[in-house]
């Protein structure tokens, strides 16, 4: 159940019909007499409830109808009768029966003479009944309640804070009924019921015909009054108080985290979905244009949703959606009046790009396109210590690298190595072109980054000209240059280099940098395969699974696969417990590349943040990030590195 529920009916005002009694009727009448739980209704009550359910079918969804049936007690009953009348007020001034009823009830609690109060102290009641009279436009009736614990709670369990609730939200109801400020008119009265303490607020405009309630000015009106009720709740929910619902927002997303991280290092296979995969691949032969859910037809739309449902089944999928459904429902309560529906997975609006990443993955198949699986490269490409290091380049890189020793010493020991670099030690040279690069002690600059690198490159260090080849083949604008990137790279590959001689294949089988050449991709996967990069020699596996650049030889792939598994390539291990079933790679890693997909969009799900604060767009995020690790920074360097997973999921 919400924790604020708001109906906003309208009366309609003309010459035959008057809403003053209705106003009369809420700044006058009395609360419900609180009586003890087990004395029973009276006969009178019990005809009534009936009747009223049975003319108004739609009051048996009111909390006091489930509150009576529940305990079917004479206050309970009471509470409810009152509520059903003032929903269906229209109706009730047209039955003597109603209104002979509401006429012999005790008379209310009230501010002076009655309970009515509005945007100034002391409303004249007859005033404000004569300007009814004479009004012809629709007058909203707005119903605002709360729970009896959350009103007490809260302090909203009497009328002075209602009133400066409403005083205060006045312009912003305005606005969603489409009122202008100085056109709005309003009254209201707290009327302390039983469970549910709540106000009626009667609203219009001095304009007839201006006001316009829609269902979103419904769920402002709500929002806006929920945030100011619920305002410290709202932010121990969200400002980190440990007994707070945050706790749950951040354990649950905690838990999102930890589940889409294992979902991302998950190698799957399903051959249910694979099947349905490669169906799906085959459907898009026949579609023309844009391959994009909401363009294709029904059938294969059906196919689409036909894997996603598949995917939630798989464990961590499963529990992960579990968890987002969860916490949504926790924030979704604060808005709303029904709990939230769990659907299944391919009908959850909020993740329709998982069907999209389908599409993509089938099109992948169709095309019979080959994917890296090398996430885990960065950081592992660049040696730590460079052969032939100089004594004194090396005294000067264990002061700047270590933390524990004071700022001004690792400052001092940066200036000491720039002028050992001027002075032409390649390896100074390229360990300041890595300190602009990567920062922190020297501020981040490519440019001179470049320059570094340039130094130590043209004294034919290996390791400077694949790093500076990185640089210029990366997204940065500033030294962007893929054709003289190229040539560094296959320079550093020629001087032994095999994480340059992988990239150029790479470069090759994508066709980015490079004209696409398949055979030369695997002449360079080759070369740095046979030099002992796992890489590579699962890049090759695949290459001779498939007969791209290459002769088709299964033998040879299992060998390659033997090989890049032995040092611990869990891909290439994937690929070798299958090898009775072997199939296109694009086909096998289909549901892991899927579950990357999913990971990263569960990621982007994982809300609420906090309402406080600067937030960079998750999209914004990702991108400086992978800009950073296209510089050569390692993935661990950033904080939300360890959430993007295991794969490289470009496809070529």
């Amino acid at each position: 159940m919400a924790r604020l529920i708001l109906k906003s009916p309208y009366l309609k005002c003309d010459g035959n019909s008057s809403v003053s009694g209705y106003l009369r009727y809420i700044g006058t009448r009395e609360r419900v007499e609180l009586l003890p739980d087990d004395r029973p209704p009276t006969r009178k009550q019990e005809q009534l409830v009936s009747k009223l359910v049975k003319d108004f079918p739609e009051t048996k969804e009111l909390g006091e109808y489930l509150d009576y049936k529940d305990k079917p007690t004479k206050a309970n009953a009471s509470v409810f009768i009152t509520r059903a009348l003032e929903e269906n007020w229209p109706a009730v001034q047209q039955s003597d029966g109603y209104m002979k009823y509401i006429a012999t009830r005790p008379r209310a609690e009230r501010l002076g003479d009655h309970g009515l109060f509005g945007d100034e102290d002391g409303v004249d009641l007859a005033k404000a009944m004569e300007e009814l009279d004479q009004y012809t436009g629709n007058v909203w009736t707005h119903i605002i309640s709360l729970k009896r614990e959350d009103a007490a709670r809260l302090s909203y369990d009497n009328a002075k804070a209602w009133m400066n609730l409403l005083r205060a939200n006045r312009n912003d109801i305005a606005a969603a009924m489409n009122i202008q400020p100085n056109h709005f008119r309003w009254y209201a009265a707290f009327h302390d019921e039983g469970k549910h303490p709540h106000v009626h607020m009667m609203a219009w405009s001095t304009v007839p015909g201006e006001a316009c309630l829609t269902r979103d000015g419904i769920r402002k009106i709500k929002s806006n009054l929920t945030n100011q009720i619920f305002k410290q709740e709202m932010l121990h929910t969200y400002e980190q108080k440990s007994q707070s619902r945050d706790e749950l927002v951040r354990e649950t997303r905690r838990a999102i985290r930890q589940l889409t991280q294992e979902m991302s290092r998950s190698i799957c296979t399903e051959p249910a979905i694979e099947q349905k995969m490669a169906q799906l691949a085959e459907q898009l032969e026949t579609v023309k244009g844009k391959k994009s859910y909401g363009y294709l037809p029904k059938s294969v739309k059906k196919t689409v949703d036909e894997v996603v449902d598949r995917l939630e089944d798989i464990p961590t999928v499963k529990a992960c959606y579990a968890q987002w459904c969860a916490l949504q429902s926790e924030v979704e309560s604060y808005y709303h009046d029904k709990l939230r529906e769990k659907k299944k997975l391919s009908q959850e609006k909020e993740f329709r790009r998982i069907k999209n990443a389908v599409i993509q993955e089938a099109e992948c198949i169709r095309m019979g396109d080959i994917t890296f699986e090398d996430a885990d490269l960065a950081g592992h490409d660049e040696p730590e210590q460079v052969q032939g290091e100089s004594y004194a380049c090396w005294e000067l890189r264990q002061i700047i690298q270590n933390e524990a020793i004071p700022l001004a010493d690792r400052d001092c020991a940066a200036e000491e190595l720039e002028r050992l670099a001027e002075r032409g030690d390649a390896h100074a040279q390229y360990m300041m072109g890595l300190l602009y690069r990567d920062g922190p002690l020297l501020i981040p600059d490519s440019r001179k980054a470049e320059y570094w690198f340039i130094q130590a490159a043209e004294h034919g260090l290996p390791e400077a000209q694949y790093v500076l080849g990185k640089l210029l083949l990366s997204d940065d604008l500033e030294v962007h240059d893929p054709d003289d990137g190229i040539r560094w790279m296959r320079q550093a590959a020629e001087n032994g280099n095999h994480f340059a001689a992988y990239r150029l294949g790479k470069e090759y089988l994508t066709g980015e940098a490079l004209t696409k050449d398949t055979s030369k991709a695997a002449k360079w996967f080759t070369q740095s395969a046979e030099a002992g990069n796992q890489y590579a020699q699962y890049m090759l596996g695949k290459l001779y699974l498939t007969g791209q650049g290459v002769i088709h030889d299964r033998t040879q792939a299992l060998d390659w696969f033997s090989r890049s598994a032995a040092q611990g390539n869990q891909y290439a291990q994937f690929f070798l417990e299958r090898q009775s079933g072997l199939r296109p790679p694009s086909v096998m890693l289909a549901v892991t590349r899927l579950l990357y997909h999913m990971s990263r969009i569960f990621e982007d799900h994982s809300l609420p943040r906090s309402s406080t604060g600067l937030q960079v767009d998750s999209k914004l995020r990702r991108k400086i990030q992978e800009k950073k690790i296209a510089m050569g920074h390692k993935p661990d360097d950033h904080e939300e590195a360890q959430n993007q997973g295991g794969m490289v999921m470009g496809g070529m």
